[in-house]
């Protein structure tokens, strides 16, 4: 990747954090509100959303384009905050294995026990994406 067009600094990949799974539920929230108001106010007119899709790119079990850049060693393997926009108001986050290869998980409780921070549910995700 040529450093001119993306500097080797800017990291766009954060860490899952319970912060982010926060900020994640209040975006749902108030999209769920605008929601309400817009079908209150507009019942009798029908007005069509921009809608986003996934973006084919980003798909799950694809590799990771070159443009994110490269992915910290430190980040390989750990659950991060979803780059792809349609994923900001779904309760959902990303894991990158060392061969770029993109994996999502859902950040709501397995077998309605395991949360997404959990060990056992952490080591069950590292050893699932393991290249």
């Amino acid at each position: 990747m040529d450093p001119l067009f993306w500097p080797s600094e800017t990291n766009s990949f954060r860490r899952f954090t319970p912060e982010s799974l926060a900020a994640i539920e209040e975006r749902i929230a108030d999209k769920k509100n605008q929601q309400d108001q817009a079908k209150g106010k507009n019942k009798d007119q029908g007005v069509e959303e921009d809608k986003l899709t996934p973006q084919l790119d980003l798909k799950s079990c694809k590799t990771l384009p070159s443009l994110y850049g490269d992915i910290p060693a430190e980040l390989v393997g750990e659950p991060l905050e979803d780059v792809d926009p349609y994923y900001s108001d779904h309760k959902t986050f990303m894991v990158i294995n060392k061969r770029r290869t993109i994996f999502r998980f859902t950040a709501t409780p397995a077998l309605y026990i395991f949360g997404p921070f959990n060990p056992v549910r952490k080591a069950a995700i590292k050893i699932l994406v393991h290249s």
